[in-house]
């Protein structure tokens, strides 16, 4: 019992050593379950999407659609938004022209419009355009959700009292109020109601007329299944998707970008620790005795890696168009060129692996932390929207989110070269501060030694 006691401790102490070991076994469970539980609303009163822009734009006076403004202002899903700044930096309140152009630029993804006739004394009920770009399903269907639900928690007391408005200005208050008294008389002898619950509930603007007299969850059920119902009557919501309507393969199209990027990091920072290897086997030593630099060595494995990042982006999404019906010939130039600037930055990321990593065992284990990181919160995993608000701000430092947004800026808007320029820009710029930082390191570190 003592030797096993002996190697246990012997086993314990090698563990706590080991940091790749260690980070791999707590470090990155924990990182990850922090992240799930943000997505999935754990310690917070709801899950779901906080602080999704959406822009509001209201051309009518009807009391109906304040208490929908008010109430999506409440919502901590959203964040309401009713004016932009103008092309000459001016605040100015948003428009439906201007909300449409924002949100094919992916600057504004979802809008809701109250027209000049969300109220009409030509028809029964409201009448709302909601203005959309569906990059992601997951989070345009939670929005979408979240949208009717305030919609139809604020809307019917307005409505109800924007109809008394109407009735009173045809008919008069006196006989407005004698029909309601006799609908409320009729609807509380026909099923057993008390009246003076309907004609209250009539007045509120509840449409379960009374059911508070009613007995059991499954009444209750049935009777939130009938509100549903007469309000989906009652409240028309127009769908306008301003972007991706065309794409053949949408569901393929919105996530190939996100996987393709993650993989392309494991390949990348795996090729470049190869560095390491090449160390160890003595092949440096007989390079460098040949008319063959440090920079030399670490250019021709840059250009190999970033060359292979390209070909397989480029198999990838080829691949995605044989398989999933994905549109990638049509646009295969401009895809070609975000394939290119994300290998560069990939490769960058891999040669910074190598830079500051003291063995492959390091660098391997830093990798797959730092990718799975990037991922989660980059969006290649679940929308980042789900995520409280300074994750998402991090997000846009990372790679995996700015490829995603030049692979859908390409394949799913349907974006021209010079249109996805600053897309370009961006993921050059990460590379050129990552490959400062990395050829520092390589002139003051040993790895040629």
């Amino acid at each position: 019992m003592h030797q096993v006691l002996s190697l246990l401790r012997k086993d314990i102490r090698l563990f706590l050593r080991n940091k790749v070991a260690f980070g791999l076994t707590f470090i990155v469970p924990l990182v990850l379950v922090y992240i799930f539980g943000q997505v999935f609303g754990v310690n917070r009163s709801s899950s779901g999407p906080t602080g999704v822009p959406i822009a509001v734009v209201s051309n009518t006076d009807a009391a109906v659609a304040d208490a929908i403004i008010d109430a999506m202002e409440d919502e901590t899903a959203f964040r309401v938004i009713r004016s932009w700044k103008d092309p000459d930096g001016r605040e100015a309140m948003l428009t439906v022209d201007r909300t449409r152009e924002l949100i094919r630029d992916n600057k504004l993804r979802f809008g809701l419009v109250f027209p000049a006739d969300t109220v009409s004394e030509e028809r029964f009920g409201l009448r709302l355009i909601f203005l959309n770009n569906p990059r992601n399903e997951i989070e345009t269907q939670t929005v979408t959700g979240l949208l009717q639900k305030v919609i139809f928690t604020s809307a019917p007391q307005a409505l109800m009292q924007n109809l008394h408005d109407q009735a009173t200005a045809y008919i008069g208050e006196e006989k407005t109020s004698s029909f309601y008294d006799g609908m409320a008389r009729t609807m509380a002898d026909s099923f057993d109601l008390e009246y003076e619950v309907v004609r209250a509930n009539m007045e509120a603007g509840v449409m379960n007329f009374g059911s508070e007299s009613a007995d059991g969850p499954q009444s209750d059920e049935n009777d939130a299944d009938d509100d549903a119902n007469f309000i989906d009557q009652i409240v028309q919501i127009e769908n306008e998707q301003l972007a991706g309507a065309d794409v053949k393969s949408p569901g393929a199209t919105r996530v190939v970008g996100g996987w393709a990027i993650m993989f392309l990091l494991f390949s990348v920072s795996g090729a470049a620790t190869s560095l390491f290897e090449e160390k160890q086997a003595g092949i440096f030593h007989r390079l460098l005795a040949s008319p063959v630099s440090r920079s030399h060595i670490l250019w021709s494995k840059y250009l190999f890696n970033m060359l292979m990042g390209l070909v397989q982006l480029t198999v990838l999404f080829l691949a995605g168009q044989l398989m999933f019906g994905i549109e990638v010939l049509p646009h295969l130039p401009s895809l070609l060129v975000v394939a290119l600037t994300a290998s560069i930055a990939c490769t960058a990321f891999g040669m910074l692996l190598s830079a500051i990593s003291s063995t492959p065992a390091a660098a391997n284990g830093l990798a797959t932390f730092v990718i799975l990181t990037m991922s989660a919160i980059g969006g290649a995993w679940f929308p980042t929207s789900f995520m409280p608000e300074f994750i998402q701000l991090i997000s846009k430092l990372t790679i995996v989110y700015w490829s995603m947004e030049g692979f859908l800026a390409v394949l799913w808007a349907q974006k021209s070269l010079f249109e996805i320029l600053p897309i370009i820009g961006v993921l050059l710029g990460i590379a050129a501060l990552v490959n400062i930082f990395s050829i520092w390191r390589f002139n003051r570190g040993n790895l040629f030694e």
